[in-house]
């Protein structure tokens, strides 16, 4: 071998150690970098906030009633009472194919605050009835809208809304100074009713569903209980004689629109 050979010979052996090191080094260094902990299962998502409440122009402040010529009723509920009566009754009504409103009394709420998102998961509207079930019509202005604006703060909370409707407590329909404590809070309407089921009054379910039957028609808005047993008896009968008759338990929003 010439001394030009041995000495290409060395620069090739050299080079092939320099390359050698250089990748064990690499190697190591890559082995010692930290990995990413796994990850683990990823958060639900949110619930999507509950619809706020709409004006609906052309409709009076206080709506007692919808479209008499459209084949649908609104039931409507209170929201008080057993909260094992009241599930019972939004899964009657599911079963029987109807979406209802419920109209939930704030400290109700706080006492049973996943009610307000089992009413809204079932596809059913949820308003607001005062924070504690009271007189409403009897106070101040100023009074009225504490009350109200109470509840909202609850359903805010609990739902991301302020709900769809507010019913004023222990009075059929309000009086002006309860029409403008709603509005303050946030209620373009307030929800009355034309049928009342007398249901609170216990009276059986037979009597319940005569009741009822024997006066709604297209456009009605129902005032039925969540707490009461008559209710969750007569409802399988009662939506079985709305569906023979034509007509469709809707929400209130549905009933309006």
């Amino acid at each position: 071998m010439t001394l030009t050979d041995r000495r290409g010979a060395l620069r090739a052996g050299a080079a092939a150690a320099l390359a050698g090191a250089v990748a064990g080094a690499l190697t190591t260094a890559c082995d010692t970098e930290p990995r990413p902990a796994p990850r683990g299962p990823a958060p639900a998502p949110r619930p999507a906030d509950a619809p706020a409440p709409r004006r609906f122009p052309g409709l009076p402040a206080e709506i007692v009633s919808g479209p008499r010529d459209r084949p649908r009723v609104a039931l409507t509920f209170h929201g008080q009472g057993d909260p094992n009566l009241a599930r019972a009754v939004l899964t009657e009504a599911e079963k029987g194919g109807a979406r209802v409103t419920v109209l939930a009394v704030g400290e109700w709420l706080d006492a049973h605050p996943d009610l307000a998102r089992r009413v809204l998961d079932g596809g059913h509207d949820l308003g607001n009835h005062t924070q504690r079930h009271l007189d409403v019509d009897a106070m101040t202005e100023d009074e009225a809208h504490a009350e109200i604006a109470a509840c909202a703060t609850r359903l805010r909370r609990l739902t991301g809304s302020i709900g769809t409707w507010f019913r004023p407590s222990r009075t059929q329909h309000a009086g002006e100074a309860v029409r403008r404590a709603a509005l303050r809070a946030g209620y373009p309407h307030v929800l009355s009713y034309d049928v009342d089921s007398l249901d609170h009054t216990s009276p059986g379910a037979p009597a319940v569903v005569r009741t009822v039957t024997g006066q709604v028609r297209g456009g009605s808005v129902v005032s039925l209980h969540l707490g009461y047993a008559d209710t969750l008896a007569a409802l399988p009968p009662l939506l079985a004689d709305l569906d023979r008759r034509g007509l469709r338990a809707v929400t209130t929003t549905e009933l309006l629109t």
